[in-house]
């Protein structure tokens, strides 16, 4: 852990200084996690691709001025993060996710979306376009704690130190937002059986 430590904090100073091959090898090790929390900040693949190659050119052009009071990790979410919530911003009408949603719909939490299963999105597709609708109708920095700490699984310290919050911030921001979602998850639900009632009084024919 120590090694890997000193391991980045010399490919920042060298990029620091110009070194573009220092660059490329940050980021080799933080591609991956970029790209996934964009794709479940955006939705879809095209939106997280072209925002995590933005991360990465903000964070080129910038890194000169960063100062490490923070970890470079976590600057470097802090620009995805604000990437994102700019596209977000720039894109209002958004494709659904292809994340794939617990089978049991009262009992669903966020956290569940971490790994998507290609054969259940198929399989669920409307059920996951429900989910993307009610996680794009929460408010950015509802969605953003979801995403962070259910998604990603961020500890509360870090989720506080990418968003310069206080960790009790977090905690109380992450309940609420949990809650919102599982508010608007039933009323989505309910809407889409809604129309399969049938009416009172005999069955129809």
């Amino acid at each position: 852990m120590g090694s890997e430590k000193q391991l980045e904090e010399a490919l920042v100073q060298k990029a620091k200084r110009g070194d573009s091959q220092a660059f490329e090898l940050l980021i080799e090790r933080h591609y991956q996690r970029i790209y996934k929390l964009a794709f479940q900040m955006l939705g879809n693949g095209e939106d997280a691709a072209d925002a995590t190659q933005e991360t990465f050119v903000k964070a080129y052009q910038q890194i000169r001025s960063f100062r490490g009071a923070s970890s470079f990790a976590t600057w470097l979410y802090r620009i995805a993060i604000n990437t994102c919530r700019d596209m977000m911003r720039r894109n209002r009408a958004i494709p659904f996710s292809q994340i794939s949603p617990e089978d049991e719909q009262n009992d669903f939490e966020p956290s569940t979306l971490i790994e998507p299963n290609p054969n259940e999105i198929l399989a669920e597709r409307e059920k996951a376009e429900l989910v993307w609708m009610a996680l794009n109708s929460l408010p950015e920095d509802t969605r953003q704690i979801l995403v962070l700490c259910d998604m990603q699984g961020f500890s509360y310290a870090e989720v506080a130190e990418i968003l310069n919050l206080a960790e009790g911030t977090v905690k109380s921001r992450l309940h609420r937002a949990r809650n919102a979602f599982k508010e608007v998850w039933k009323r989505l639900t309910k809407e889409q059986i809604q129309p399969l009632k049938r009416p009172k009084g005999g069955d129809a024919k």
